[in-house]
């Protein structure tokens, strides 16, 4: 608006740098311009108002609570003014004025139309999903155009820098499973207003496929073992095969197999195939299986053991025996020599031989009969070898 005043022809003019400024929440803006007067009046009063009603006075900002500490007014000289807003947010959203007052009532101005505010914030728009390989645009994106903006991307909340950025987009030229995560963006100066992130999904085929056990030391020939297959793919793996190697055909299927009550024949290499709709890859592990062998040996040595002390007690009789019974032999040829020497001398005795000769002739020696099987029992049996054993070793 225009209005041509005073003596000597002097126009009233406000001048606005920019009639819409688009502003990020949370920055800080500045509506700038330059205004003239007719020379023959003093201007007494300058400020900033906002939806100016025709015929009223707009409000003075400085005496609205909602701009208290976040306004600032800047005049010089020259006639250039300006309005320095801070941490403006989305109800600041007005159409603003700048008001002239001077020393004569009816010689006031209001600039018109004013500065239009829009208060924005930056949103991310990307691929709901993307397959790997394929290429993907990212755009960050406002409502209004920022002044001479340059953009700044974030993934994962740290900034981008080996990506093609152009404008407001980032530009993904193959795209691999290394690429999903959260993005967001922001103006540069304005670093700490980012926009909101979103996630950018990539599907892609079972990658880091890899099988646990659920031993942990020595798997022993009758235990049970449990095979778990993990990977990751997007979408996630339902199918899962498993293989042992050498064989054609599956051994299982499922996330997990087991293997119960296992032997010395599941000895060998296993893997599983994990599969989903973009691909196949395999994972696998070793299986040993320990026999009982070193048990086995041990019983053997035990038995060899008890067989050679068993043989060894029975060697040991038979040496008794053979001893008592040349002794028994040596002790009767004395006694039928002495017979025949007293027989040449004319004497009788009817003592010692005598007696042994009168014995019992069905009498059994008592050294047989102790060592007699079928006249002892078990026990009897074994205490008298014991005792044989003592006796030999003393």
């Amino acid at each position: 608006m225009q209005h041509v005043s005073g003596a000597f022809g002097t126009k009233w003019s406000v001048k606005y740098n920019q009639q819409e400024i688009c502003a990020l929440n949370g920055s800080t803006v500045f509506m700038n311009g330059t205004y003239t007067y007719p020379e023959h009046l003093t201007v007494t009063e300058t400020f900033w108002g906002i939806h100016p009603v025709p015929g009223m006075d707009p409000t003075d900002l400085s005496k609205d609570p909602d701009y208290s500490g976040r306004f600032e007014y800047l005049t010089d000289e020259q006639k250039h003014f300006s309005l320095k807003l801070s941490d403006v947010v989305k109800k600041d959203e007005h159409r603003y004025c700048f008001r002239i007052i001077t020393n004569e009532e009816k010689e006031r101005w209001l600039g018109e139309p004013g500065v239009q505010l829009r208060v924005i914030e930056l949103h991310v728009e990307i691929p709901e999903e993307v397959t790997e390989g394929e290429t993907a645009d990212l755009t960050c994106k406002t409502i209004c155009s920022l002044t001479d903006p340059t953009f700044i991307w974030y993934k994962n909340g740290h900034p981008l820098t080996t990506k093609t950025i152009k404008n407001n987009q980032l530009h993904l030229q193959t795209v691999s499973s290394e690429d999903a995560g959260s993005y967001s963006c922001a103006v540069r100066g304005y670093q700490h207003l980012h926009s909101t992130a979103h996630n950018l999904r990539v599907r892609y085929p079972p990658m880091s496929v890899s099988v646990s056990i659920s031993s942990s030391g020595e798997i022993m020939e009758g235990s049970s073992v449990t095979l778990t297959c993990s990977s990751d793919a997007n979408p996630p793996v339902k199918i899962y095969t498993w293989f042992k190697e050498g064989g054609t055909s599956p051994v299982g299927s499922g996330h997990s197999y087991s293997i119960i009550n296992i032997t010395a024949d599941h000895t060998g290499l296993y893997y599983c195939e994990a599969q989903n709709e973009h691909g196949v890859q395999n994972g696998t592990v070793m299986v040993t299986v320990k026999t009982g062998g070193s048990l086995v040996l041990y019983s053997v040595v035990l038995y060899v053991v008890v067989g050679v002390s068993l043989c060894g007690n029975a060697a040991l009789l038979t040496v008794v025996f053979w001893m008592r019974g040349k002794r028994q032999n040596r002790n009767l040829e004395e006694r039928d020599n002495e017979v025949s020497f007293n027989k040449s001398l004319g004497i009788h005795k009817h003592t010692g031989l005598n007696a042994q000769i009168n014995a019992d002739p069905n009498a059994k020696d008592d050294t047989y009969t102790a060592l007699q099987p079928t006249a002892r029992s078990s026990d009897d049996v074994y205490h008298t070898l014991a005792a044989v054993q003592l006796m030999t070793r003393t």
